[in-house]
């Protein structure tokens, strides 16, 4: 069995210690073999703040995970313009590395990150054809027995219709080539909501894998501090991804279990 720990929306500069602490804990208890951040790692793209995020990840991985890290809206400076503009993501790589679009490969996991933040967005986010082609050609070479993320900063798909400003520019042209390549899942953040949502009318099985805000402060009215856990090639289920979704109980100090989707990646 492998198993990934999906984390997003720390936005460090915002974090609460006694969550920062849980999850912490959940991962020394967990283990996961692969860890992966999907963007607005700091509120405000300060250089501590990127410190202290990369101090956290670097714990979350201890005991020998992969890293995958993507930048969000939040990890390009806001108010310093010309940072903005000239080098908008030196302070995210002097932390998490120059690769804006990492990729992790090992037996179970082909894991693609893709950056859909742009320099002169405030928040939204979009993906270019040159970058749906490039990650549906990296998703065909993949093996059978790999499971196929996407990850992206934004939603590629929304349950409230609040939420649908927020969609991925580009997504609609995206999923149908992706999901024909072979994407099993697509995993997101940007609006600490979590949710495993189906994807219709694809030409396989794909679904929208979104966590919300890990350890901030940040948090939507009755939706806590969230993470997921994903669970794959379990010899019990064999062919079958467990997501799980993990709250801070605020009660336990801890983060708990709370709900669990078993989807089936098709094959072949």
């Amino acid at each position: 069995m492998s198993l990934l720990l999906h984390f997003s929306d720390t936005h460090f500069g915002t974090e609460q210690p006694q969550v920062v602490q849980a999850l912490a804990q959940l991962a020394q208890e967990q283990r996961p073999s692969m860890v992966v951040l999907s963007g607005d790692i700091t509120q405000r793209a300060r250089p501590a703040q990127f410190q202290a995020a990369r101090a956290f990840a670097d714990r979350l991985c201890q005991h020998g995970a992969k890293l995958l890290a993507i930048p969000g809206n939040h990890d390009i400076a806001l108010f310093d313009l010309w940072a903005r503009f000239t080098q908008p993501y030196a302070r995210y790589s002097a932390a998490f590395g120059p690769d804006l679009e990492p990729v992790v490969a090992t037996p179970d996991w082909l894991i693609l990150g893709v950056k859909t933040t742009r320099r002169w967005r405030h928040k939204n986010g979009e993906v270019s054809p040159k970058q749906i082609e490039r990650v549906a050609q990296r998703l065909t070479a993949a093996s059978p027995q790999q499971l196929r993320v996407v990850v992206v900063h934004q939603p590629v798909a929304v349950t409230r219709a609040e939420d649908l400003p927020n969609l991925l520019r580009g997504q609609a042209e995206a999923l149908p080539v992706w999901a024909a390549a072979g994407a099993d899942l697509v995993l997101g953040g940007h609006i600490h909501l979590p949710y495993v949502k189906p994807l219709s009318d694809m030409p396989r099985p794909l679904w929208a894998v979104q966590a919300g805000t890990a350890v901030s402060s940040r948090i939507r009215r009755g939706v806590p501090n969230s993470v997921n856990l994903l669970r794959w090639n379990e010899p019990s289920d064999s062919g079958c991804c467990r997501i799980e979704q993990w709250d801070f109980s605020a009660q336990a100090q801890a983060f708990v279990q709370v709900a669990v989707t078993e989807v089936w990646p098709g094959r072949g």
